[in-house]
């Protein structure tokens, strides 16, 4: 395939986006809400076919598991972005110089948005829909493990984009060809930005292997700690919700520090995490304090790297701080700059927590899996950066935009 050509007709169709109405495009948005839930029965065909190629053991195979209640997820989120005003063409700072030139900030789309990811076929239809909104043009490249799910999304988008726009190529998904992500990563004629959605091994391909300015998103080493003035029963609540309702995603809790005070409570903390068969690596400290009082054969000693590791998994480590600082420290050192959260009930702890800690989302008696894009009213999300440069956190509409300025005069030289 001439991946040039093809990237330059998405170009091309990005620049026409600017000129479709916002009411054309959400229009678009819930017409792919009411196809995806009306083509329910392919989707979830096509789905299976990606299934029986997984372990249910394996994390991966929840984030590929789709079912109706979750096509319907994905639907209402769809409606939720079209109610949104467009973050398209808002004036961000006007001001008239000396001379008479009228200067305008406005806010533009990127232009072309490429997003490389693993799993999670509603990727698909978040990025679409995020990116239509703020008149992107979207690539798309998946992973084999959710290729037909994918495919079977991607159908029902180009459908409507076809019988609206007249034209599908502003929304594209590559073919799944390894070799093909090289020569996409230096395509920066055509991409503005490229954002990877998966874990470490793939944000780093990316990162070093680019010639496209990249957003870093996905990798989640999630930290939770339990401060000597923290509540137990706030803890237990908690720590249970943030490592097991839904254990395979990048907001799920990885390690839990517990103060040194704490310990005697520890066994009770993590009480209901042996409902869910949960696997504790533990320090030292923490190892003696649950021995006896969680099950022998879910209890291990931990080891260096069970510290830092995203387990995606019915899985966690636990680490003993003698005080905050310590805990701060432990998180900064080994967070990804996701998701932290303190318990604790010392108002100058929390403080000092927030502003100390270096993470995109920072939680004071809360847990970690809020840390979404819907859950934050954005709809949806294209991803969760964990840098600073341009974006932060959850990334909606607003934060696909970039800005130009209008400079309007009436025959000034200088």
């Amino acid at each position: 395939m001439d991946l040039n050509k093809i990237l330059k007709k998405i170009r091309e169709a990005g620049r026409e986006l600017n000129l479709v109405e916002n009411r054309l495009i959400d229009q678009i948005i819930l017409k792919v809400a009411k196809a995806i839930v009306d083509g329910k029965n392919e989707i979830l065909k096509a789905n299976k076919k990606d299934l029986n190629k997984i372990s249910k053991d394996d994390p991966v195979y929840d984030r590929i598991l789709l079912t109706e209640e979750r096509i319907k997820e994905i639907a209402d989120s769809l409606k939720v972005i079209s109610c949104y005003h467009s973050p398209i063409g808002k004036i961000l700072e006007e001001k008239k110089l000396k001379n008479g030139l009228i200067l305008k900030k406005i806010s533009v789309p990127f232009g072309v948005v490429g997003v490389i990811f693993e799993a999670r076929p509603n990727v698909i239809v978040d990025v679409f829909a995020i990116c239509l909104k703020s008149k992107n043009a979207c690539v798309l490249k998946d992973g084999s493990s959710s290729e037909n799910s994918n495919k079977a999304l991607m159908k029902i988008i180009q459908e409507v984009l076809k019988e609206i726009l007249g034209s599908n190529d502003m929304a594209v998904l590559l073919p799944n060809d390894r070799e093909i992500v090289g020569e996409f990563l230096k395509a920066n004629k055509y991409v503005d930005v490229i954002i990877p959605r998966g874990g470490k091994g793939l944000i780093d391909f990316v990162r070093e292997n680019s010639s496209i300015p990249v957003i870093e998103t996905g990798a989640g080493v999630v930290h939770t700690y339990v401060d000597e003035f923290g509540d137990i029963e706030k803890a237990m609540n908690i720590v249970f919700n943030a490592k097991t309702s839904r254990p395979s995603v990048c907001n799920a809790l990885d390690t839990l520090i517990v103060h040194e005070k704490n310990l005697k409570d520890l066994g009770k903390i993590c009480e209901r995490l042996a409902e869910k068969k949960v696997v504790i690596y533990a320090d030292e400290n923490s190892y003696k304090a649950l021995a006896g009082k969680y099950p022998k054969n879910l209890l291990f000693k931990a080891k260096k790297e069970h510290f830092g590791m995203e387990f995606l998994s019915l899985k966690m480590s636990i680490k003993t701080v003698a005080n905050l600082e310590s805990a701060i420290a432990q998180i900064n050192e080994f967070g990804s700059g996701h998701s932290e959260a303190i318990i604790t009930e010392n108002k100058k702890n929390a403080e000092k927590f927030l502003k100390m800690v270096d993470a995109a989302c920072v939680y004071v008696n809360a847990s970690t899996r809020f840390t979404d894009g819907g859950i934050f009213g954005l709809g949806a999300e294209i991803g969760i950066s964990t840098q600073k440069l341009h974006a932060r956190g959850p990334m909606g509409t607003f934060e696909l935009t970039s800005y130009k300025w209008e400079i309007i005069g009436d025959g000034q030289a200088r």
